[in-house]
Formats: structure tokens, C-alpha cells, sequence
């Protein structure tokens, strides 16, 4: 049976998708998951070892064709300091883009020698170390390495953007399915339900939700939709770290997330991923911030 005709299934088919953060966790749940939809992935994280090993995970996941031959990565440091941010992003932008990563087929439509990439998934950015915030060792500097991946990179991620997708149509459109261009950051739903002593922890968090709402509004002529995904207590590997090392135990402190939320359960990284996959396939919908939490923001 032919697929042609499918309104659903072919949406990411022959796409570009970069994943900043797409090592591990969530990011790389999007990323199989995508696959999975006929796209070609790019994964970036700041450890070139993580790269290589995630890499390398997808390939035994997905050892067969057309699979294999549309997975990519490179190191990309957002942890760096000022300029050296932007060079690092330029340079993952400059790899992504290039029309030998993958072979023909892999992406739709070139400019000026690239192959333009269609969507982003920000999931980059570690739990931060977080300080009360009347704590004497809160300083500038501390407050500014807490924003440094998932803000300032977040930003700068969208500033060089518009040289790296696709090109919108001029004017306004009357074809409802004209191809849509996407950029997806990652909160929380601790932001809504913040536990003692995150606040300064949980700002970038919180700014997130804000500026892709205003970004979706500034890169909206430049035809990229901006989203974000609000994730609750996800099994990925930072939790499971988290729960290993928890008073009471791994089941223990399992049990007390699962609690935390209306489903009575942790999520899986595959489940959030659909959020994910939702709003890059949804050509309508910006400024959105789904949440994927189990009912962690209704109790």
C-alpha cells in the first residue's frame, strides 16, 4: 500500500533534526523516536565520548537500513564562556547542515551549499548544584552558570537559527500545510510545583517557558514555530542517579515521584518523547507549552 497519501505518518519522513541534549534521557528517546519517523538525527552534547557512545547505541538499536545510515553527532560545549558559546554553536550548526552527512535523501531543499535543518530539540542542561538563595556562597558568578546551557545557550541556539533552516515562504499563505520549521526548549513541571530550596535553580527553568513564547512571536517571519515541553518526574538516567543515592533507596525515593502525581507513576523517557514529536509535527502550533508530568501539576 502506498504511503503517499498518509496525512500523519510522513511528516518528519526526510527531515533534519538536531538534538542538543540528545545523548541521554529524554533527548535521546526524541531522537529514536524520530528516526522511527523517517528523519535523519543529529545528536549533540558537550562530552565528545557521549556522542560517540550514543551513536553507537542507536546503531545496535537500529543496525538496519534506511536506520543507520541517518545518525550523526558532534560535541557541542554550551558551558563555555561568552564568545566561545557562539563559535561552538556555529560550528555545530556548520556540521549539521552539511550536505555529505548523511548521503542523498536526507534532507529537502539546499542553500548556499547546506542542507537546511527543519527542526531543533533543546534538551541540553544539567540539574544545577542549587544553593538556597540567602546561602553566603551565592555569588554573580554562580548565578550566571545557572543559565549559562539552558538560557544564554538556549538564546544563542535561536539567534543563528534563521541562517541554518529553511527559508519561509513571503507574505501571508493560503496552503495550510506549508512545510513548518520548529525549535523546542525543555522546562519543567517544577516550575509550576517548585520544591523547597530550588528557586534559584528553577529561574532558567521558568525563563524558558517565557522566552519561547516571545520567541515564537520574533522568529515567526523567519517561518520557525518555537515551543517548549514541560517534563515531570522522567526514569532517565539522571533520575535513576538520583534515586540510587536517595535516602531510602532506589525504590524509595521512586516511589515518593510516583506519588507526586495523579497517574501514580514515573514517566519513560518514550512517552514524554511524543510531546516532543507532537509539536514538531503540528505545522500550527507555536508559543504551545505542552506538559507531559503524569498529573504532577494537578496535586
Amino acid at each position: 500500500m502506498s504511503t503517499s497519501n498518509f496525512i500523519s505518518a510522513n511528516k518528519l519522513h526526510k527531515t533534519r533534526i538536531l538534538l542538543l541534549g540528545g545523548t541521554s534521557g529524554i533527548g535521546f528517546a526524541v531522537a529514536r523516536a524520530a528516526l522511527e519517523h523517517g528523519a535523519s538525527v543529529i545528536l549533540s552534547s558537550s562530552n565528545p565520548e557521549k556522542v560517540t557512545n550514543a551513536i553507537a547505541r542507536l546503531k545496535t538499536l537500529y543496525p538496519d537500513e534506511p536506520y543507520a545510515s541517518r545518525i550523526a553527532g558532534t560535541a557541542c560545549d554550551l558551558g563555555k564562556d561568552d564568545e566561545a558559546i557562539e563559535a561552538e554553536i556555529v560550528a555545530l550548526y556548520e556540521f549539521a547542515t552539511r550536505p555529505d552527512l548523511f548521503g542523498s535523501g536526507s534532507g529537502s531543499g539546499t542553500s548556499e551549499g547546506k542542507v537546511p535543518i527543519n527542526h531543533i530539540v533543546f534538551t541540553a542542561g544539567a540539574v544545577p548544584r542549587t544553593l538556597a538563595p540567602t546561602d553566603p556562597n551565592v555569588t554573580a558568578s554562580y548565578l550566571r552558570s545557572l543559565n549559562t546551557i539552558r538560557f544564554i545557550g538556549g538564546a544563542l541556539v535561536a539567534k543563528h537559527a534563521p541562517a541554518y533552516m529553511p527559508k519561509p515562504t513571503t507574505g501571508l499563505t493560503t496552503t495550510p500545510s506549508a512545510p513548518s520549521s520548529s525549535i523546542t526548549y525543555t522546562s519543567g513541571a517544577l516550575v509550576v510545583r517548585p520544591a523547597p530550596g530550588m528557586s534559584l535553580g528553577l529561574a532558567g527553568a521558568g525563563a524558558i517557558e517565557v522566552f519561547s513564547r516571545a520567541l515564537a512571536v520574533d522568529l515567526a517571519p523567519h517561518g520557525i514555530r518555537v515551543n517548549a515541553v514541560a517534563p515531570g518526574p522522567v526514569l532517565t538516567e539522571m533520575l535513576e542517579d538520583i534515586a540510587e543515592k536517595g535516602q531510602g533507596g532506589r525504590e524509595g525515593v521512586l516511589g515518593a515521584y510516583a506519588r507526586e502525581t495523579v497517574l501514580g507513576r514515573v514517566g519513560a523517557p518514550e512517552d514524554t518523547a511524543e510531546a516532543y514529536l507532537a509539536l514538531m509535527r503540528d505545522g500550527f502550533a507555536t508559543g504551545v507549552l505542552l506538559r507531559s508530568d503524569g498529573g504532577f501539576t494537578l496535586k
